[in-house]
C-alpha cells in the first residue's frame, strides 16, 4: 500500500515538474516564467519528498521532509518577488499583451538609490 501512495506522490510531482519546464519554454517574459517555476515546481518537489517520505517511512526522513517542505514553502514566494522586483527595477521589458502594470507609478529609476532623510534611527 505505501508503494501505491509513494507511486501517486510521484506522478503528481513528476507532473508538476513538467507542468513547470512547459511554462520555462513556453512562456513569453521572464515575470509570467517566474511564477511558473515557482509555483509548479514548488509543488511538483513537494511531490517528490513526500514520495520519499511515504517510500522510506523512518521518523528522521519524515522530519527532514516536513523541515524541507516548510523551508521550501516559505522561502520560494519571498525569492521569486525580490527576483521579480529586482528585474522590474532594472527594466527588464514585460510582454506586450501586458494590460495592468500596478508598479509603473512607483518605478524607481535605476542605479543605486539614495536614503530618505529620518530612514535611520540614527539620523538626526
Amino acid at each position: 500500500m505505501r508503494e501505491l501512495i509513494a507511486a501517486a506522490f510521484l506522478v503528481f510531482g513528476a507532473l508538476f515538474m513538467l507542468l513547470a519546464g512547459l511554462g520555462m519554454v513556453r512562456l513569453p517574459d521572464l515575470f509570467l516564467r517566474l511564477q511558473a517555476a515557482a509555483k509548479a515546481a514548488t509543488f511538483g518537489v513537494g511531490g517528490l519528498l513526500g514520495a520519499a517520505a511515504v517510500a522510506l517511512w523512518s521518523l528522521s526522513v519524515v522530519a527532514r521532509v516536513l523541515l524541507t517542505l516548510i523551508f521550501i514553502f516559505a522561502i520560494t514566494p519571498v525569492a521569486t518577488q525580490l527576483i521579480a522586483r529586482a528585474a522590474f527595477r532594472a527594466g527588464v521589458p514585460l510582454w506586450e499583451r501586458t494590460r495592468e502594470n500596478d508598479l509603473e507609478q512607483r518605478r524607481s529609476p535605476p542605479g543605486p538609490r539614495k536614503p530618505r532623510h529620518g530612514a535611520f534611527p540614527d539620523d538626526a
